[in-house]
């Protein structure tokens, strides 16, 4: 069965086969071409020879009786052609026109594509060609080339039953297109293509079947057998729906409510493993500070530690005399008495002796580290980083000084050894003649002289401290070492010194106003520094250090909050020590604890700075607690608010006499 718009012979066809490529030819004639005949029962089919041989003795004037011709005498006649067929056996003549069109037999196996884009084709659309007609003669056939520009396929063609005009779209009959030039009528799938605008109006369920009747029959090969169901109401259909979206509503909320579960459940083990967190990090704390109290206790190293040391000795003999009173009446209680203060001078002779050996040491750490810096060399760093060390004359000589001092205080020596330092030192120190100078060399010539006599070691011990100790006081003075004009003390004026001199009515001796303690109350001590030190170890023997790290803590977190803070720095020990003691009693706001150990400064109004009236004094772990306090008021009780401002009175009432605070704050 041929395809729309194709008329061929049946020895045709097996040769179509052969080709997967089929060349349709369709020729527009003059009047007089070759004419389709009838049928005996009328109907239009084209001859079995269509243009088989075109004539040359046809009239010159036959392009003017195309011209003349009506569109609907015209013929257009399409036949299949054959490989190696020329277009004169075609029958196109000279100056005529022809379309043909190309399509593939097997377009699923044997596809057509062209080479390039049609954007990019620069083959002409009009070709002209030479076609031998004679020997040696030759005519030019112009052969036009219709592109179509429209992406979409060829849907065939059909032939006009009254007409027997060729069209090439069978969507929409329009007619063939004349070229205005040469009066050639052209048949051009772009001109013949409209643009259709198309919506579709079918439903997505069929609404009909078309069936057998008069006239049609469908075959029933493929029908099946549909048995109906059970017929469904509209309430029942509303009914499943209902149940179905309870039942989805259902796992959704089961869903929402186990995640809610297990966000909670992960919120509770977070909660929980910060308290053990805060817990075991308070417990190491405690820990920390037991092992510190009990290394100084066993160790100690400066007045702190021998402070603590005289308190925990004062507060076993409170316990001893507490138990003596209760247990012993008359006589025994004297004796125990006795026995108890004989104990405790021992512990003071042995606490005694043990600090004179520190304090040695500590004096000796002095003094080398003293000697250390004044030999050092001067070092900068250059712009690339690296570091750069010169020595200067007097670093030189700094140097050699801390050496012989190295030297001479070397306990115990070989005698050769000790005589070469001596000799050394003598070298020295002769360069300069003064009554320091002539002290040493003294010293030195009847230490030589013992030695001479073979004096033991230990008996001149004490010559050689006096020799470390005249030598030590030559290197401290600047005209026989320069370096240490930087390390020395500059000593003011007695003129200046004038008006900051006060009188200690401990030592009875004047003494600079940074020897005595300052209070912010603004009354000076009648004490210096030592004569406290001394007055605390002989009666009260408190300690200090714990007050002394709650103040350090509190400048520390002061300091985190707003680096301008001034109040906690300006406060001391002893102004901790009443705050702790007379104004909260030594106790935990909130719990009661006395820990003194455990107990820290917190800011009562977190939006403002601390002071003594905007303090809380609470263990360090209701501090962490309290400062996620934003409203007090809704926090704490009316009756806790008051009694908490109660204090802050008390403080305040004590620290403005202080003019410094009294000016800042507007007290």
């Amino acid at each position: 069965m041929s395809k729309p718009g194709e008329t061929r012979e049946e020895g045709e066809n097996e040769k179509t086969r052969e080709s997967p490529q089929t060349v349709r030819s369709t020729t527009t004639q003059p009047p007089g071409g070759g004419r389709e005949e009838k049928s005996e029962d009328g109907s239009d089919e084209p001859s079995a020879t269509v243009l088989d041989a075109v004539k040359d003795q046809m009239p010159d004037d036959a392009d003017e009786q195309d011209k003349e011709m009506n569109v609907k005498n015209s013929t257009a006649t399409g036949r299949v052609v054959e490989e190696k067929q020329s277009l004169m056996e075609l029958g196109i003549r000279p100056h005529s026109s022809t379309q043909m069109e190309m399509s593939s037999s097997d377009p699923t196996s044997y596809p057509l594509r062209l080479p390039l884009p049609p954007e990019h084709d620069t083959m002409p659309d009009v070709i002209t060609v030479q076609v031998q007609k004679d020997e040696g003669v030759f005519k030019e056939v112009v052969v036009e080339i219709e592109r179509s520009h429209q992406k979409k396929p060829f849907l065939g063609g059909y032939r006009h039953r009254l007409t027997g005009a060729e069209y090439h779209n069978a969507t929409v009959q329009t007619l063939p297109k004349k070229r205005p030039d040469r009066g050639v009528l052209v048949h051009s799938l772009g001109t013949q293509t409209a643009e259709l605008k198309s919506k579709l109006q079918q439903c997505s369920v069929d609404m009909s079947t078309q069936m057998t009747g008069i006239g049609c029959y469908v075959s029933c090969v493929n029908d099946k057998l549909v048995t109906p169901g059970k017929y469904v109401t509209a309430d029942e259909y509303h009914g499943r729906r209902l149940k179905a979206v309870i039942c989805l509503q259902s796992y959704i909320r089961r869903w929402l409510a186990q995640e809610e579960v297990e966000q909670l459940r992960r919120e509770r083990a977070r909660r929980l493993a910060w308290f053990d967190l805060q817990e075991r990090k308070c417990k190491e704390e405690k820990e920390a500070q037991l092992r510190e109290r009990r290394r100084r206790w066993m160790n100690p190293q400066n007045k702190e530690d021998f402070n603590l040391l005289y308190h925990a000795l004062q507060k076993w003999r409170n316990e001893e005399e507490e138990q003596i009173n209760c247990s012993l009446r008359g006589a025994e209680r004297k004796a125990a008495l006795c026995a108890l203060l004989e104990q405790e001078m021992e512990f003071i002779a042995a606490i005694g002796r043990h600090q004179i050996n520190v304090e040695a040491i500590n004096q000796d750490k002095l003094i080398r580290n003293f000697l250390n810096k004044a030999a050092a060399a001067h070092q900068w760093r250059s712009a690339t980083g690296r570091l750069f060390e010169m020595d200067s004359v007097p670093d030189i000589r700094a140097r050699a000084l801390k050496e012989i001092y190295d030297d001479i205080s070397k306990f115990p020596v070989d005698q050769q050894e000790r005589w070469s330092f001596l000799e050394k030192l003598r070298n020295t120190v002769m360069e300069h003649e003064c009554q320091l100078v002539w002290d040493i060399i003294d010293l030195i010539d009847r230490e030589m002289d013992l030695m001479g006599r073979d004096v033991k070691e230990h008996n001149l011990e004490g010559l050689r401290k006096r020799i470390c100790t005249l030598f030590l006081q030559y290197i401290r003075t600047p005209a026989f070492n320069p370096k240490v004009i930087k390390l020395l003390k500059v000593h003011k004026k007695p003129s200046e010194l004038q008006h900051d001199m006060f009188f200690c009515h401990g030592c009875q001796r004047y003494l600079w106003s940074a020897d005595f303690g300052s209070s912010t109350t603004g009354c000076r001590s009648r004490r210096c520094r030592n004569c406290t030190s001394l007055d605390n170890v002989a009666r009260s023997r408190d300690d200090n250090s714990v007050y002394q790290s709650i103040l350090r803590r509190l400048r520390t977190d002061e300091l985190r909050l707003n680096p301008e803070t001034s109040i906690p720095f300006l406060l001391q020990v002893d102004d901790i020590r009443y705050l702790i003691e007379k104004v909260w009693a030594s106790c935990s706001a909130l719990n009661g604890s006395r820990d003194i150990y455990n107990l820290a400064f917190a800011r009562w109004d977190i939006q403002e700075d601390w002071s003594p009236w905007n303090c809380i004094l609470l263990s360090k772990e209701e501090t962490s607690a309290h400062t996620q306090v934003e409203h007090i008021q809704k926090a704490y009780e009316t009756t806790f608010i008051q009694w908490i401002e109660q204090k802050h009175s008390m403080a305040r009432q004590h620290f403005s006499k202080n003019p410094v605070i009294a000016k800042n704050l507007g007290l």
